[in-house]
């Protein structure tokens, strides 16, 4: 979801997750348009090691460009403003 052109920051994202909020799965490649990631990563992203997490975020830009979409990395996630 997009606000003002800017992917949608949710409270649950850190720095340790590609999610831009773009979530729709290619059928052929089946790899998540938004972050590159498969459904199978996804579902257990939350379940993850740290380390595991920072592995797979290495290899989704050349995963992407591979199965010829544009990189997550051109996708910019914008800190959610404070509320009061």
């Amino acid at each position: 979801m997009r606000i003002g052109g800017e992917p949608l920051q949710y409270r649950w994202m850190n720095k340790e997750t590609p999610c831009v909020a773009i979530c729709v799965i290619d059928p052929k490649a089946k790899l998540c348009l938004g972050c590159g990631r498969t459904l199978q990563e996804i579902a257990r992203w939350g379940r993850m090691e740290s380390t595991e997490r920072l592995s797979v975020m290495a290899t989704l830009e050349t995963r992407m460009l591979e199965a010829g979409f544009a990189p997550p990395s051109t996708f910019v996630r914008k800190p959610r403003p404070a509320t009061s």
